[in-house]
């Protein structure tokens, strides 16, 4: 399994209203994948500014790439992110999974 890694930034007034955007983006295309095995979206609020962490989880680079195209180092953007997004880099991080919490 591949865990991919991806930050964010908002304003905290925006927090809220970015999530729901997000639910219905990326979380959304994440779960119509094959291979998505699901994702933690993370939170932290401080200084004014909100930071989102989305830790999704994949059974392949295949699933990815159907994800994410070609390149999957390249973040994936919607139409609406440049209106709440006021940190992103434009690549995302990718880990082999080695253990995993049961629930």
């Amino acid at each position: 399994m591949i865990a991919r890694i991806w930050r964010g930034g908002t304003r905290e007034s925006d927090k809220d209203t970015y999530f729901a955007y997000l639910q219905e983006t990326g979380l959304k295309e994440y779960a119509a994948i094959p291979g998505n095995r699901g994702v933690w979206t993370l939170r932290r609020t401080t200084d004014g500014k909100c930071e989102f962490t989305l830790i999704s989880l994949w059974d392949s680079m295949g699933a990815i790439k159907a994800f994410a195209g070609p390149d999957p180092e390249k973040a994936v953007f919607y139409a609406e992110d440049d209106k709440f997004l006021i940190e992103r880099g434009p690549l995302v991080q990718h880990y082999e999974v080695l253990s995993a919490p049961q629930f």
